[in-house]
Protein backbone atom coordinates (compact mmCIF):
# COMPACT_ATOMS: atom_id res chain seq x y z
CA UNK A 1 0.00 0.00 0.00
CA UNK A 2 1.58 3.32 -0.59
CA UNK A 3 1.89 6.11 1.31
CA UNK A 4 0.48 9.30 -0.20
CA UNK A 5 1.24 11.58 2.54
CA UNK A 6 4.14 13.14 2.43
CA UNK A 7 3.83 16.33 5.10
CA UNK A 8 6.03 14.19 6.88
CA UNK A 9 8.85 14.59 4.54
CA UNK A 10 8.69 18.14 3.33
CA UNK A 11 9.15 19.30 6.50
CA UNK A 12 12.83 20.11 7.54
CA UNK A 13 14.48 18.03 10.62
CA UNK A 14 17.83 19.04 12.17
CA UNK A 15 20.05 16.27 13.17
CA UNK A 16 22.71 19.19 15.04
CA UNK A 17 23.01 22.55 14.85
CA UNK A 18 26.87 24.45 15.42
CA UNK A 19 25.49 26.58 17.98
CA UNK A 20 28.73 27.58 18.88
CA UNK A 21 29.34 29.00 15.40
CA UNK A 22 27.12 32.07 15.97
CA UNK A 23 29.13 33.39 19.07
CA UNK A 24 32.87 32.16 17.19
CA UNK A 25 32.22 33.79 13.83
CA UNK A 26 29.87 36.74 12.36
CA UNK A 27 28.07 34.78 9.44
CA UNK A 28 28.08 36.52 6.01
CA UNK A 29 26.35 34.53 3.22
CA UNK A 30 24.84 30.81 3.82
CA UNK A 31 24.25 28.05 1.05
CA UNK A 32 22.53 24.64 1.00
CA UNK A 33 24.55 21.56 -0.38
CA UNK A 34 23.86 18.23 -0.29
CA UNK A 35 26.15 15.31 0.96
CA UNK A 36 27.23 12.03 -0.53
CA UNK A 37 26.84 9.80 2.20
CA UNK A 38 27.36 5.60 2.59
CA UNK A 39 24.38 4.07 3.75
CA UNK A 40 25.32 3.41 7.45
CA UNK A 41 25.89 7.35 7.67
CA UNK A 42 22.14 8.29 6.75
CA UNK A 43 21.18 5.39 9.10
CA UNK A 44 23.26 7.06 11.92
CA UNK A 45 21.94 10.17 11.13
CA UNK A 46 18.53 9.74 11.02
CA UNK A 47 19.27 8.12 14.89
CA UNK A 48 19.88 12.02 15.55
CA UNK A 49 23.70 11.48 15.96
CA UNK A 50 26.22 13.91 14.93
CA UNK A 51 28.44 16.50 15.61
CA UNK A 52 29.55 19.57 13.07
CA UNK A 53 30.85 21.33 15.86
CA UNK A 54 34.75 21.28 14.91
CA UNK A 55 34.13 21.08 11.05
CA UNK A 56 35.26 22.90 8.55
CA UNK A 57 34.76 23.14 4.49
CA UNK A 58 37.49 23.11 1.91
CA UNK A 59 37.34 23.93 -1.55
CA UNK A 60 39.44 21.57 -3.86
CA UNK A 61 39.64 22.35 -7.06
CA UNK A 62 36.04 22.90 -8.48
CA UNK A 63 34.91 20.52 -5.61
CA UNK A 64 34.05 21.44 -2.04
CA UNK A 65 34.28 19.08 1.06
CA UNK A 66 33.25 18.68 4.82
CA UNK A 67 36.74 18.32 6.23
CA UNK A 68 36.38 16.40 10.69
CA UNK A 69 32.34 15.92 10.85
CA UNK A 70 31.70 13.60 13.13
CA UNK A 71 29.41 10.89 12.48
CA UNK A 72 29.75 7.95 14.48
CA UNK A 73 29.74 4.34 13.78
CA UNK A 74 25.91 3.21 12.74
CA UNK A 75 24.84 0.74 16.18
CA UNK A 76 23.46 -1.77 14.19
CA UNK A 77 26.25 -1.67 11.23
CA UNK A 78 28.83 -4.83 10.71
CA UNK A 79 32.47 -4.93 9.63
CA UNK A 80 31.31 -2.61 6.49
CA UNK A 81 30.43 0.59 8.85
CA UNK A 82 32.08 4.07 7.98
CA UNK A 83 34.35 5.46 8.90
CA UNK A 84 33.30 8.52 11.65
CA UNK A 85 35.76 11.20 11.14
CA UNK A 86 35.96 10.80 7.61
CA UNK A 87 36.13 13.86 4.80
CA UNK A 88 32.28 14.12 3.05
CA UNK A 89 31.67 15.50 -0.35
CA UNK A 90 29.14 18.33 -0.80
CA UNK A 91 27.01 18.62 -3.67
CA UNK A 92 27.12 22.17 -4.92
CA UNK A 93 26.50 23.64 -8.65
CA UNK A 94 29.91 24.95 -10.14
CA UNK A 95 29.01 28.37 -10.89
CA UNK A 96 28.14 28.24 -6.75
CA UNK A 97 30.96 27.04 -5.64
CA UNK A 98 32.57 29.97 -7.70
CA UNK A 99 31.07 32.25 -6.20
CA UNK A 100 31.40 30.83 -2.90
CA UNK A 101 35.03 30.62 -3.21
CA UNK A 102 35.60 33.96 -4.09
CA UNK A 103 34.44 34.65 -0.78
CA UNK A 104 35.87 32.46 1.42
CA UNK A 105 39.16 33.02 -0.22
CA UNK A 106 39.92 36.51 1.12
CA UNK A 107 41.73 36.82 3.88
CA UNK A 108 40.05 36.09 7.55
CA UNK A 109 37.07 34.19 6.36
CA UNK A 110 36.51 30.23 6.37
CA UNK A 111 33.73 27.86 5.96
CA UNK A 112 31.33 27.30 8.89
CA UNK A 113 29.02 24.41 8.78
CA UNK A 114 26.03 25.69 10.62
CA UNK A 115 23.57 23.13 10.64
CA UNK A 116 23.03 19.46 9.39
CA UNK A 117 19.43 17.95 8.38
CA UNK A 118 17.02 16.60 6.18
CA UNK A 119 14.63 18.48 3.80
CA UNK A 120 12.04 15.91 1.95
CA UNK A 121 14.18 12.97 2.89
CA UNK A 122 17.47 14.34 2.00
CA UNK A 123 20.64 15.19 4.02
CA UNK A 124 21.37 18.87 3.86
CA UNK A 125 24.11 20.93 5.19
CA UNK A 126 23.78 24.33 5.79
CA UNK A 127 27.27 25.97 4.82
CA UNK A 128 28.21 29.52 5.75
CA UNK A 129 30.87 32.23 5.47
CA UNK A 130 32.49 33.56 7.91
CA UNK A 131 34.54 35.72 9.73
CA UNK A 132 36.30 35.17 13.10
CA UNK A 133 35.02 37.32 16.31
CA UNK A 134 37.23 39.66 18.21
CA UNK A 135 36.43 39.69 22.11
CA UNK A 136 35.41 42.88 22.21
CA UNK A 137 32.87 41.88 19.40
CA UNK A 138 31.56 39.29 21.45
CA UNK A 139 31.09 41.20 24.27
CA UNK A 140 28.83 43.74 22.43
CA UNK A 141 26.68 40.73 21.26
CA UNK A 142 26.64 39.70 24.86
CA UNK A 143 25.38 43.32 26.08
CA UNK A 144 22.83 43.37 23.43
CA UNK A 145 21.38 40.19 24.01
CA UNK A 146 21.24 41.39 27.54
CA UNK A 147 19.62 44.58 26.98
CA UNK A 148 16.84 42.85 24.51
CA UNK A 149 16.04 40.43 27.34
CA UNK A 150 15.57 43.08 29.66
CA UNK A 151 13.32 44.88 27.41
CA UNK A 152 11.40 41.73 26.77
CA UNK A 153 10.99 41.29 30.82
CA UNK A 154 9.48 44.66 31.17
CA UNK A 155 7.32 44.60 28.70
CA UNK A 156 5.55 40.99 29.98
CA UNK A 157 5.55 42.83 33.71
CA UNK A 158 4.20 45.89 32.17
CA UNK A 159 1.17 43.26 30.42
CA UNK A 160 0.37 41.71 33.74
CA UNK A 161 -0.47 44.87 35.27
Amino acid sequence: MARNDKSSDTKERDVCRNRRAFHEYEVSDRLECGLVLLGTEVKSLRVGQASIEEAYGRIDGDELWLINCDIPEYAMGNQMNHKPRRSRKLLVHRREIANFAGKASQKGFTLIPLRLYFKEGRAKLELAVCRGKQLHDKRQDMKKKDADREIRRAMTDRRKR
